[in-house]
């Protein structure tokens, strides 16, 4: 059997969307359960004193790379069949630092926020407004940013293709870079401040 379930046709338009709410649903239930809906936990990532974030992150990275990787290397997935989105370097490189700027003043990412929200919390609702706010603003100016937003495109471009590394390679090293932040956030989170 080869995966990725809707690209063939083994998930209906409509079941692929409950799917999608279910896996949203989990996933904002246990970014809840795990304190990031807490905009103080998450702005400890920042002062180098509560790390979760990074942990977290990378654990979801570690976890859907090496599942692709070893379903891709026995056959269960057909890589090529799984979309990536392409890559505008200048744009997105602009977009990761307007979100990093806004993750840095409100304490929450566009998840979170959402998650924050949901919980009844105040700053919750106000970046969700602001988000939906600039949402709005950006495609009222897109005829304007058009031609930024899609120029220096490279393509769909791989970590191991960019570095020109075997993919294995490449995963090889991501998980020994997420190994070593583990070590690192757990010795910065106890150092004495």
């Amino acid at each position: 059997m080869n995966t990725p379930l809707f690209e063939y046709g083994f998930l209906s338009h409509n079941a692929g969307l409950i799917a999608a709410l279910v896996i949203g649903l989990g996933f904002g239930f246990f970014l809840e359960r795990g304190g990031l809906g807490n905009a103080t936990k998450l702005a400890g990532q920042f002062y180098l004193k509560d790390l979760t974030v990074l942990k977290v992150l990378f654990t979801a990275i570690l976890t859907a790379m090496l599942g692709l990787y070893w379903l891709g290397r026995f056959g269960v997935v057909d890589l090529t069949r799984v979309y990536q989105l392409p890559t505008f370097v200048l744009p997105q490189l602009a977009g990761g630092l307007i979100f990093g700027v806004g993750f840095v003043m409100g304490g929450l990412c566009p998840g979170t926020s959402c998650v924050s929200m949901s919980s009844g919390r105040m700053d919750g609702l106000a970046l969700v407004g602001g988000m939906l706010f600039g949402v709005l603003v950006f495609n009222e100016i897109f005829p304007v940013v058009s031609i930024f937003y899609n120029s220096t495109a490279i393509g769909e471009v791989t970590i191991p293709q960019l570095i020109g590394v075997p993919h294995g390679l490449a995963v090889f090293a991501i998980v020994i870079a997420a190994l070593g932040s583990f070590v690192l956030a757990e010795r910065l989170e106890r150092s004495p401040r």
